[in-house]
């Protein structure tokens, strides 16, 4: 009985069966293995396999999926247990899929076990069209959401993967979409690695990331998907990433079409493997053999690149039996069955942020309430529930819907579109404004009017994709569009109650609404039954608890240069107007109180830790969740600081009259600055800590009602 070759030995490490398995391979083998739709190797045992597959918020592009909120809107819940929650429910539908699809011979895109998510991208500017793809404008947060979505895509088996998670797109990118294949994101030492790198650290340091994606753009100078800096210098030397790095789709093509940084397509190809990208989506891998033959990249990098993505397919078990592999078994059935599909409504339901309440007018009472206006290009809109990068639900619950099946059977539920969703009619032949007397016929004989506004992603994602041609996904501005605002202040003449429902991926300027409207929710791309969580909120059914990932500006014109990728001015941390909805700020339909912080100690030497401690009590009416933040300052710092900024997250379930403790460790690397050089440093001084629910600035304080707990110490 012949020797089994060592790539097939199930007892050896990935790594070294993986470099038996590369070593047998011809040149033209190797280089072909290297591309995203790679073909199979019949006398190798290797099956062909396409890399390229979607979960940005459920399995994507393949059919039937459960479908979540929108990443932004799961960025709402400052939740990471709830994350890694979501994101194991997507495997273990993206493991039913894959291995019913091989069953049937079916290795075709979208088909495969790496994922190309999260987006860990920093939501920097609320213009960029794919912001709503990320975890939000705050560092911290995007990566400890970003971390925990790895750690439930990839699964806790010692040996296997349960499918490959990819961060992206690395680094420094957010837009403008219609220049990415050409723009260079110019960005000082600090900002690199106080804003744009943190997230990415913490999805291969902590998370373990298998893949990384590089992005179109340049950063200061270098093609993402060729960049020394990045790839070589910080993702595997500095970070020690084990894991293959993939290009973005066509990125590489770009390096000589409109980066201009080499003048042939082998020379990109070459660029891009010596510095460290192992995967190409695109084709422009099919030039290694010339690039190989006129001596600009050599077999040894060609190997290193290959070994890399064997070895990923070996921890996903692709060379092993089935039944020593723990995922094989899971059954078709788990995709889209009742359990997920009604995890992924409460997961909408504490994704919904409330914005404003007047008076307390939510919760309705359904039993006061006999007719109810629903208006809006929103209220019944099925692709405002997906967002981007979504799957095809077994199940779709619009506003509309939802409210038609929440009110009592004597409720009337009068329905107008209102308007076109940026047009100025619904029908092509009509005259402009033709729904706007329907619309104010239906708030008129109503006794409360739920306005459904917003945007979906026509007109807000990535280039191609969305249909505003003119900024390629990207928003010029960050008003409603003017039909609806026409629209909103018509319906609000009549005198009726209104609640505005912002269905959107970004932050609106909607001051207006703010001081006319009686309540605001921002309800997101809130997933395939995203109108039953709203309804839900509308009726009291539970407390909202969603906090803003994201900063709601007042206008378009106080934001920087939309490329202009230097901090100063921009978000929570470095922002010098104050905002409409600051980021953290969220109300309920109960309340928190909280008491005095604990300090370990109020003075230590630097490299020691503090502990803070706050009670919090629920001093309302309704059984709710709460996110405690805790936001740190450096008060006396030598470089430019953020004012402050967050440095912890707990959540917490309270009922009415209960009390909790928030335990909190500020660790000397959260202590830390970054200085002009890049340089982590903690310097002796001053730190305040704040402790509540919500930022420590004074818009945030008015709207809620409530102070945050503060508290001082010393580090020597």
């Amino acid at each position: 009985m012949s020797e089994i070759p060592a790539y097939k030995n199930q007892n050896l490490p990935f790594e070294e069966r993986a470099r038996d398995l590369v070593s047998r391979m011809t040149l033209e083998e190797k280089t072909t293995q290297m591309l995203y739709d790679a073909p199979a190797i019949p006398r190798l045992g290797i099956p062909s396999y396409n890399w390229w597959n979607e979960a940005l918020h459920g399995i994507a592009r393949a059919g039937t999926a459960t479908v979540f909120p929108q990443a932004i809107g799961m960025a709402a819940t400052f939740d990471e247990d709830l994350l890694f929650k979501v994101a194991d429910v997507i495997s273990t539908e993206g493991r039913a899929k894959y291995h019913e699809y091989q069953r049937h011979g079916d290795h075709g895109i979208y088909k495969g076990l790496t994922f190309w998510s999260p987006n860990v991208n920093i939501f920097r500017d609320p213009r960029w069209g794919r912001g709503h793809e990320t975890y939000g404008e705050d560092p911290y947060l995007a990566g400890k959401l970003g971390a925990a979505f790895v750690k439930g895509i990839q699964g806790n088996d010692p040996k296997y993967l349960k499918a490959a998670a990819c961060a992206k797109h690395f680094a420094v990118h957010s837009g403008p979409e219609n220049e990415r294949h050409s723009f260079d994101a110019v960005v000082s030492k600090k900002d690199l690695w106080e804003t744009y790198l943190p997230a990415f650290k913490e999805c291969v340091t902590e998370a373990k990331v298998e893949a990384v994606m590089g992005a179109y753009n340049r950063t200061n100078g270098e093609p993402c998907c060729g960049s020394k800096t990045l790839l070589k210098d910080i993702l595997r030397d500095e970070w020690g990433f084990r894991g293959h790095v993939t290009s973005d789709c066509g990125a590489i093509k770009d390096f000589h079409e409109n980066h201009m940084v080499t003048r042939t397509a082998p020379e990109s190809a070459a660029l891009a493997v010596n510095n460290g990208c192992d995967l190409n989506c695109g084709n422009m891998y099919l030039n290694l053999q010339i690039a190989y033959h006129e001596g600009l990249v050599d077999e040894e990098a060609i190997d290193r690149s290959v070994v890399r993505l064997m070895t990923t397919r070996m921890k996903l078990g692709m060379f092993d039996a089935a039944e020593d592999v723990p995922y094989t078994g899971i059954a078709y059935e788990m995709n889209g069955c009742k359990e997920h599909e009604d995890f992924a409504l409460e997961v909408s339901k504490k994704t919904l942020v409330l914005l404003k309440n007047k008076n307390d007018i939510l919760p309705l009472d359904r039993n006061k309430v006999k007719s109810i206006a629903v208006i809006g290009p929103n209220a019944n809109s099925r692709d405002v529930l997906k967002g981007n990068y979504f799957g095809t639900p077994a199940r779709y619950v619009t506003v509309l819907e939802g409210l038609q099946d929440s009110v009592n059977t004597d409720t009337r539920v009068y329905y107008s579109e209102g308007c076109h969703l940026y047009k100025d009619r619904v029908e092509n032949c009509a005259q402009s404004r033709d729904r706007i007397a329907e619309a104010l016929t239906a708030a008129e004989m109503s006794d409360a009017v739920i306005m459904c506004l917003g945007l979906d992603t026509s007109m807000e994602g990535e280039e191609g994709d969305a249909s505003n041609a003119d900024a390629a996904g990207d928003k010029k501005y960050l008003d409603l569009p003017v039909m609806q605002q026409e629209l909103l202040e018509a319906v609000h003449a009549t005198g009726k109650p209104v609640i505005l429902v912002l269905l959107s991926g970004s932050a609106l300027a909607v001051g207006w609404a703010d001081e006319n409207v009686d309540a605001v929710i921002q309800a997101w791309y809130p997933g395939a039954r995203g109108g039953s969580a709203v309804a839900s909120l509308l009726f009291g059914e539970y407390s909202p608890s969603g906090k803003l990932p994201v900063t709601f500006y007042r206008t378009t014109e106080e934001l920087p240069d939309f490329h202009d990728y230097s901090m100063e001015n921009r978000t929570y941390k470095y922002m010098k107007s104050e905002a409409l909805y600051p980021f953290g700020y969220g109300l309920g339909y109960t309340s928190f109180a909280y008491g005095d912080i604990t300090l370990s100690s109020t003075q230590i030497k630097s490299g020691e830790s503090v502990t803070c401690s706050v009670k919090i009590k629920n001093t309302g009416k309704y059984e709710s969740d709460e996110t405690v933040q805790l936001y740190l300052k450096d008060v006396k710092a030598s470089v430019r600081v953020p004012r402050w900024q967050l440095r912890g997250i707990r959540k917490i379930h309270l009922p009415p009259g209960e009390e909790s403790k928030a335990v909190f460790v500020i660790s000397p690397e959260d202590m830390m600055m970054i200085d002009e050089s890049g340089r982590s440093i903690l310097e002796p001084g001053m730190f305040e800590v704040y402790i509540g629910g919500s930022q420590p600035d004074a818009r945030s304080m008015a709207l809620t009602g409530c102070k945050v707990a503060k508290a001082v110490f010393e580090v020597k």
